[in-house]
């Protein structure tokens, strides 16, 4: 007799465990550990019971019965902190507790690509595509779903802010509340590719959100993650949970469809698969990088005229050519940086990825300060959570001179986003920020370690250079301005302010000062 619960099916038979037609492989210990929980599911199952059925008696660790515990877990798309199927009942064992039904041998499931090709399904869009489904409230008391539901809405509504995403709404995504996750179906069901699911548990005055990414397409499990907070005002846990949920996600999301378009053949890229590639490439930093990134831009706009990300990401890269001492004909790159950045603002009005790139890149191109703040502030209030507009507009005050405030959009940037393929970039306005501030120790820190993420960031180095020489370290000064003469050999003091748009007199000066000290001819 066969045990099905939800998309998953135990035959004891033929020792087999499926999940929508297609086996998972297990050990025997972990098999017959499921096998007595789901026959035992009535009850709470001992620690003596399981040790004297799977282990025959034999004397067995708690590490190794946890240890088996989870793989049973895992095997059937559960875990410790989530516990929807198998549950610890403190002190006293395990139960099963997923509701299981049996059936004959003889119905055999149709092949899982037979139910797939089967089932009916929508077309998935042509950008990014996910929906929120409801969370789980793991904390015994009922009167938490609210909470939980709260926490899930303001989920899918930040999510419904970033452009580039396609979002299922509430309504859609709730009708799957209390029903056993099968992702596949609910991918096609639903047309998305990924789905995001999780739970909440509450206890005293701590709240916890387990969150998992899953490729509705595969089954796979792409991320996980866990957020934590005290209850001491309500609403503002609700928004600190969120904001670390999405700041976390939509870098997850971007690599998982970064990797997507990788995989696909040239001659069937669209203009978003160009676009993602492009922005791969951007993230890498280095010369020839941003040389395909900026191609990559280019054709993207080339089969979508109106794709105001892609020309906010090619302004962004003559402002990375600029900054990096890489552009070969100055007056032509800043003219089409500029061009391209005010495409982006006019056809990405309400694009906060657009606003963002191409505010930061008009900044440097046009020296023009109070207009990139403006526009990445702008952005920020069509979403609060993207990480690049905080840190881009970190850099921004930085050069305007507010140190302070700069600090603040570094850290929020980090603390939304600590795994950013940018975290160099965040990294290396940190430094440029305490620099200012006088904290040459701590923008030396900084700056060391954006430089070892990309060795050829001119600015940063500049700024290591700059750093050792006002501490009065001159050896750690002049090895970094051998790499920074090597870098861009015509630097130049003189041009420093050409270089980059640093508003206050006196941080100009700090910078001179330093790198004259470093050895930097004037």
């Amino acid at each position: 007799m066969r045990l099905v619960f939800g998309d998953h099916v135990l035959d004891p038979d033929r020792r087999e465990l499926t999940r929508g037609g297609e086996t998972i492989a297990v050990g025997p210990q972990v098999f017959d550990l499921l096998m007595y929980l789901l026959r035992n599911r009535d009850r709470v199952v001992t620690k003596d019971d399981l040790i004297e059925t799977v282990w025959g008696g034999r004397i067995v660790s708690e590490s190794t019965l946890t240890s088996h515990i989870n793989a049973v877990r895992k095997a059937i798309g559960d875990s410790g902190e989530e516990q929807r199927l198998v549950r610890t009942v403190a002190r006293k064992g395990y139960r099963f507790v997923g509701e299981v039904r049996e059936s004959d041998s003889s119905e055999r499931s149709p092949p899982a690509r037979l139910q797939e090709l089967s089932a009916p399904g929508l077309t998935l869009p042509d950008r990014s595509s996910i929906a929120v489904l409801p969370f789980l409230n793991l904390s015994g008391d009922p009167t938490q779903d609210y909470f939980v539901e709260g926490v899930v809405e303001d989920i899918i509504s930040a999510l419904s802010r970033m452009s580039w995403l396609f979002v299922i709404s509430r309504n859609s995504s709730f009708t799957y509340k209390g029903q056993t996750v099968d992702v596949k179906r609910i991918g096609r069901e639903l047309g998305v590719r990924y789905l995001l699911e999780g739970s909440l548990r509450k206890a005293a005055n701590r709240v916890r959100i387990t969150g998992q990414l899953v490729d509705a397409t595969t089954g796979a499990n792409l991320w996980s993650e866990r957020f934590e907070g005290s209850i001491h005002d309500i609403f503002e846990l609700q928004d600190e949970l969120t904001a670390s949920v999405v700041g976390a996600i939509a870098p997850q999301l971007e690599r998982a469809e970064i990797k997507r378009a990788k995989r696909k053949p040239t001659e069937s890229l669209g203009a978003y698969d160009y676009y993602l590639r492009g922005l791969a490439n951007l993230h890498g930093g280095t010369r020839e990088a941003i040389d395909e990134a900026l191609a990559q831009f280019y054709q993207a706009l080339e089969l979508d005229p109106n794709f105001a990300s892609s020309y906010g990401m090619a302004a962004w890269c003559y402002f990375w050519r600029k900054v990096n001492g890489w552009m070969t004909d100055r007056p032509r790159e800043i003219a089409e940086g500029v061009r391209l950045a005010r495409l982006a603002v006019e056809r990405g009005g309400d694009d906060a990825v657009a606003l963002t790139r191409s505010g930061h890149a008009l900044s440097h191109l046009t020296s023009d300060l109070e207009g990139g703040i403006a526009l990445i502030d702008r952005a920020l209030a069509l979403n609060p959570n993207l990480a690049s507009a905080w840190f881009l507009g970190g850099f921004l005050r930085t050069w305007n001179g507010e140190p302070d405030s700069a600090i603040r959009h570094f850290t929020h940037a980090l603390r939304l986003s600590p795994l950013d393929p940018e975290i160099y970039r965040m990294q290396a306005g940190l430094a440029a920020a305490h620099m200012f501030a006088g904290r040459f120790d701590v923008a030396s820190s900084w700056a060391e370690k954006s430089f070892g993420h990309l060795p050829s960031f001119l600015m940063v180095v500049a700024i290591i250079a700059a750093c050792h020489a006002l501490a009065d370290r001159p050896h750690e000064a002049s090895r970094a301005m051998t790499h920074l003469r090597q870098l861009d050999p015509a630097l130049r003091i003189s041009q420093l302010a050409d270089w980059l748009p640093i508003r206050r007199p006196q941080d100009l000066a700090v910078f001179a000062e330093g790198l004259r000290k470093a050895g930097l001819p004037e």
